[in-house]
């Protein structure tokens, strides 16, 4: 983790400066900025759980939360969460930014765990045999994991990206993002109604309409339980491969 004391500040602030040029199209805590903290993380997200899968357990396992390309939305939007909330506590002492981002990570966790189990009767993960767990959504341990991140994320981690964002020319930076983000919305949007179909199958459920059957044709049960291979039905007791 990079000393605070090491990092440029704002004259009289006391808190790390983010160097961005002034001509950047994502100068500030602007749509653009937020986008890219989100797209970027959740790619990385993605990756970095697919290498700690393989490197803990020895499986490579598909980490991504939607079906077209390696991004883990868990990921993305935490990272912009916690620019949202923390990016003004840069300057103050590590202990509160740790607490407050493993009491926000958690709750988010929670959430995100409970919002998949209601839209699609499934889950992504379940910590039950982890001790200090809640509802097997979440657990004290990962929690933890939540707040060191938030640490290292305001600590160093956003403001080597912001000057990395800066540096994409403004002329290509604004198309750019809002052809990107068009393509995310569809990636999110069909991989929310192939879950949601690939449920009601599993419940016996023919397909009702012309869409539906499109979805049964092109995301197959076989190619779900390959894109979404740590998902499991609720109240299955675990579900069976292809």
């Amino acid at each position: 983790m990079t000393a605070i004391g090491s990092l440029p500040r704002h004259r009289g602030r006391g808190r790390p400066a983010v160097e961005e040029p002034a001509c950047s199209f994502a100068r500030g805590m602007n749509y653009y900025k937020l986008f890219w903290v989100f797209f970027l993380c959740s790619f990385l997200g993605a990756v970095v759980e697919t290498i700690f899968m393989f490197l803990t357990r020895g499986e490579i396992q598909d980490r991504s939360s939607v079906i077209y390309g390696p991004f883990s939305l868990v990921w993305g939007m935490g990272a912009v969460l916690f620019t949202l909330c923390f990016h003004r506590l840069a300057g103050r002492r590590d202990l509160l930014i740790f607490i407050g981002g493993t009491v926000l990570g958690g709750t988010y966790e929670y959430l995100c765990s409970w919002g998949q189990e209601v839209l699609f009767g499934a889950r992504f993960w379940n910590y039950s045999h982890i001790p200090f767990n809640i509802n097997g959504r979440v657990c004290l341990l990962y929690a933890m994991f939540w707040g060191v991140a938030a640490v290292v994320w305001i600590k160093d981690l956003y403001p080597r990206l912001c000057a990395l964002i800066g540096r994409i020319p403004r002329r290509a930076g604004v198309p750019l993002t809002w052809m990107l983000t068009l393509f995310m919305l569809f990636d999110i949007l069909i991989s929310a109604a192939a879950l949601s179909r690939w449920e009601a199958r599993q419940m016996g459920a023919p397909p009702a309409n012309a869409v539906e059957e499109a979805l049964d044709r092109h995301f197959p049960d076989e190619r779900l339980y390959r894109d979404f291979s740590t998902l499991t039905f609720v109240g299955e007791g675990g579900r069976a491969g292809p």
